[in-house]
């Protein structure tokens, strides 16, 4: 499944969901990743492996973390080859003053907004939706 490219259509067909818990950001060397820890996304750099994972399992397992943030799931199946979605609505939080860190799935982009404003967010991509954000 490829997915959606046009960004009339992915705009039109945006809808958000808010994700329970509260996530943070982390990095450890790949050899030291407890093998008990399920972190919501894994990215090597070179520098070290980026985790994003609960804070609660962060904390559990002792390990150092920061922006403590909200998931928003974005539930429109985009392209990975979409041109311009996640910078009209990164663009719209961006007028609202918040900063967001977006990851692109597969099948669904993921937004990772500050914790105490994912409120706010949604309220925002309600907006992005109905076109007028």
């Amino acid at each position: 499944m490829s997915g959606e490219q046009k960004l009339e259509r992915l705009l039109r067909s945006l809808s958000a969901r808010l994700m329970e818990g509260v996530y943070v950001f982390a990095t450890l060397p790949d050899n030291a990743i407890p093998p008990d820890l399920t972190p919501r996304m894994v990215f090597r750099e070179s520098e070290g492996t980026t985790l994003i994972l609960l804070r609660s399992e962060a904390e559990a397992h002792g390990i150092a973390h920061e922006y403590p943030c909200r998931m928003i799931t974005l539930d429109v199946h985009s392209s990975l080859e979409a041109v311009g979605f996640m910078a009209h609505v990164t663009a719209a939080l961006a007028r609202h003053g918040m900063g967001v860190n977006p990851v692109a799935g597969y099948y669904h982009d993921h937004l990772f907004v500050p914790d105490g404003r994912e409120k706010e967010a949604m309220r925002v991509l309600e907006l992005v939706a109905a076109g007028g954000a």
